[in-house]
């Protein structure tokens, strides 16, 4: 069984697919064993409450620096011995170490297909809105491993989604939710409960999950 986590900053519309998906049987072999927060206001929070999962807030406002948050963060993270963190719309950066310690069990969903519309300053609407913008014709959703870089890491899951003519882009981000994050996110999280992920070529990739 594989103990997951999920960290979110907001209204947890990813957490609640991925509970939809574990209570519906279309992720099996996983258990969320909490949600964090960097957010004492995330709705998320409520949704994990009401779902009997164990909710907690670590928010950089309550520490003198980003050094003391980024320890109690990983000291909160290590204490639920987890398997694999899913970061579900958590808008905070996760510490190096984190990333060292937790290499190849570390995913994160990310509104766009990547290399397109990712990387510094690429988050929330801003992501579709630079869609529209440069008006492209498709769009989606991309699950990876988290490394050092931003949206840099190993791509899992990738789904197309299409750009149609009035969009808006909160119109685009909820049909991009419905359509792609919601599917594919809780996807992934399976195939890797499942141990369903293939490794690279090269030997390496996935090889520390297993």
């Amino acid at each position: 069984m594989l103990n997951v986590g999920v960290m979110v900053s907001g209204g947890g519309t990813n957490l609640q697919a991925i509970l939809d998906a574990v209570e519906s049987g279309r992720i099996t072999n996983a258990k969320i064993k909490a949600v964090i927060s960097n957010n004492p206001g995330a709705f998320a929070l409520e949704r994990a409450r009401n779902h009997g999962i164990e909710a907690v807030c670590v928010s950089p406002k309550d520490f003198g620096s980003r050094e003391e948050f980024h320890r109690a963060l990983l000291e909160t993270v290590d204490g639920y011995r987890l398997d694999l963190i899913v970061l579900a719309g958590f808008l905070v950066t996760i510490p190096e170490e984190m990333i060292r310690k937790y290499r190849n069990r570390i995913i994160n969903v990310h509104p766009s297909l990547i290399p397109s519309f990712c990387g510094v300053g690429y988050y929330g609407l801003k992501v579709h809105e630079a869609a529209l913008s440069r008006g492209v014709k498709l769009t989606g959703a991309t699950v990876h491993f988290v490394d050092e870089g931003v949206d840099s890491g190993p791509i899992i899951l990738q789904k197309a989604v299409e750009v149609l003519p009035g969009d808006t882009p909160k119109i685009l981000q909820k049909r991009v939710m419905e359509q792609a994050e919601w599917k594919i996110l809780p996807q992934a999280i399976h195939m890797i409960a499942n141990k369903e992920l293939e490794r690279a070529d090269d030997g390496s990739g996935f090889s520390d999950m297993y």
